[in-house]
Formats: structure tokens, C-alpha cells, sequence
């Protein structure tokens, strides 16, 4: 009998701290971190980003094959997967955790990131929390807002990535080293 792969999902909005927190704790398990996404997508199709984006909108198929390649990317070995709706999409993770902040914090995590005026940049993040919404309940039914399913849900406004990975490594089992250990490095397939 095959062994069945041992994935750890992590979702949250954008700003939450889900792709920190996703690499610092594939890195520190020796677990691959899945991350296949819209640039990813892009770059395969030789189309600038903003081109799939704007297809995307108009074409819910784009969506449904980043996710589906995930999935499935996701059950090829031991993993951690960092994606918005990773906990909903993937039924068989070993652990689902969502991470959680408020608009503000986030819109605040983005701008030190991205740049741009405070305002603007938290007009644009709840936008965008919206439309994603829309966007999910529209194609597969899942309301992002509802994670109370999940095995964990931490609120990062406090908390560096570190003590978060550390909540994490201790709900998986004290740390337990994946089967497959492989360095940390974020797979986009083939």
C-alpha cells in the first residue's frame, strides 16, 4: 500500500503573512513548498501577468487550472502549501491553517511592501477582499470569510512569522521531519 502524502495547507488574505510563513515553515521541516500561482501561470504561457489577469477575469477556466495543477502538485510528496484557498481545496491535508489579520494591519503589511498611500492601499485591500470573495463563491462556492473548519487559525497581528511557524511545527506533531526531506524551494512543477 502507497503512503499518502502529508500536506500542510495554509490559506489567509493577502498582507496575513501566508507566504512568510509558508516558506520559513517548509524550510523548517525539509518540506517542499508548493506555490503555483497567476505568475507562475503567465510565465508557462509566455503572456504578460496583467494579460492573464484580464483573461482570467472573463474566463473562470484559468482559475480552475491553477487550482487543479496545486492540488495535484500538492500530492506528488510531502509538502507545504501557501495559497488563499489551499484549506478548502485540499480535503486531505494532515493540517489546515488559516492565518488571520484585520484589513488594516494588512493594508499596512502590503504598503511596506508594495509602497503607496496608506488610504489608497487599504481602499484597494478590502477591494480586493471582495471581489475575491465574489470570485470564490462564484466558481466553487466557498466563502473565504467562513474558515471555521480549519485545524488551526492564527491571528498574526501580533506574532512574527517565526512564533507563528512555531504554533504551526507544534500542532503537526513537535516538529516531525517529512518522510522526503528535500531543501526548502518553492515548486512550480516540472
Amino acid at each position: 500500500m502507497e503512503a499518502r502524502t502529508s500536506i500542510i495547507a495554509i490559506s489567509g488574505k493577502s498582507g496575513c503573512g501566508n507566504s512568510t510563513v509558508s516558506r520559513l515553515l517548509a524550510d523548517r521541516l525539509h518540506r517542499r513548498l508548493v506555490n503555483f500561482t497567476f505568475h507562475t501561470m503567465a510565465e508557462e504561457m509566455n503572456i504578460p501577468f496583467e494579460k492573464l489577469l484580464e483573461l482570467a477575469s472573463a474566463d473562470t477556466s484559468f482559475d480552475r487550472l491553477l487550482d487543479e495543477r496545486q492540488v495535484a502538485m500538492a500530492h506528488e510528496a510531502d509538502c507545504v502549501v501557501g495559497s488563499r484557498l489551499a484549506i478548502w481545496l485540499i480535503r486531505d491535508a494532515e493540517l489546515k491553517v488559516y492565518l488571520h489579520a484585520s484589513s488594516e494591519v494588512r493594508a499596512e503589511r502590503i504598503r511596506k511592501r508594495e509602497g503607496g498611500a496608506p488610504a489608497d492601499v487599504l481602499a484597494f485591500t478590502k477591494k480586493r477582499d471582495g471581489l475575491d470573495r465574489e470570485r470564490y463563491l462564484s466558481i466553487y462556492g466557498i466563502d473565504n470569510d467562513r474558515f471555521d473548519f480549519a485545524d488551526l487559525v492564527i491571528n498574526t497581528e501580533r506574532m512574527n512569522p517565526e512564533r507563528i511557524v512555531d504554533a504551526i511545527e507544534a500542532a503537526v506533531g513537535g516538529g516531525e521531519k517529512s518522510s522526503n526531506p528535500l531543501p526548502c524551494s518553492e515548486y512550480h512543477g516540472n
